[in-house]
């Protein structure tokens, strides 16, 4: 019986390492396009802007910018931003410190120490990675990523984040925790005797 079941092994490794290595050879017939991994183009401290109709709709600069060769996708570095409304007034301001974006797709990742600052909501949201889908207007971070949102005196902290840029909303999937800044009956109190003053 042992030998047996040594035997049972032993032919169970030797097949193992024949699929291992017919495995691996397989990996070295693809072919892979140079011009798939080299950039076209290379820019260090550069600026771009886009246009609609005329309009600044978004502005960035970056330390370097990756552009490819018969690809819509763009690879920077050390990275600000601005994006503007359809009245030409600026709706988002924010760094991070790399960035992917295929613009064919629509889709957009933010990588380490991203900060971003919504004026019309007057929010600002600080990850480690986010992802923005310009086709249904969705911020969104990995599950298990933590996002800090602070709205006037509101600080929230959370996983699993997901915000529509549509309905105006966020919310979080995960662990939750924050602090709400209420003031004083007294600071109160005088708020409403300025008021009424005026």
């Amino acid at each position: 019986m042992s030998k047996k079941t040594f035997s049972l092994k032993r032919a169970g490794l030797v097949m193992g390492a024949v699929l291992l290595s017919f495995s691996c050879s397989l990996k070295y017939d693809e072919t892979v396009s140079v011009e798939e991994r080299i950039p076209e183009f290379v820019f260090q401290d550069t600026s771009m802007v886009r246009c609609d109709e005329n309009k600044v709709t978004f502005e960035m600069s970056a330390g370097v910018l990756e552009q490819y060769k018969k690809s819509s996708e763009t690879f920077a570095k050390d990275v600000s931003f601005i994006s503007y409304d359809d009245e030409g007034q600026i709706s988002t301001e924010g760094q991070c410190g790399f960035l992917f974006s295929d613009t064919d797709k629509k889709l957009y990742e933010l990588y380490d120490d991203i900060k971003l600052y919504n004026r019309s909501e007057n929010t600002n949201f600080f990850a480690n990675i986010l992802r923005w889908n310009e086709k249904n207007e969705q911020l969104t971070s990995g599950r298990g990523e933590m996002v800090k949102v602070e709205k006037e005196d509101t600080v929230m902290r959370g996983t699993g984040f997901s915000a529509s840029g549509v309905s105006k909303t966020f919310s979080f999937r995960g662990t939750v925790s924050g602090e709400i800044e209420t003031k004083s009956q007294e600071e109160n109190q005088e708020e409403i005797e300025e008021e009424s003053e005026e």
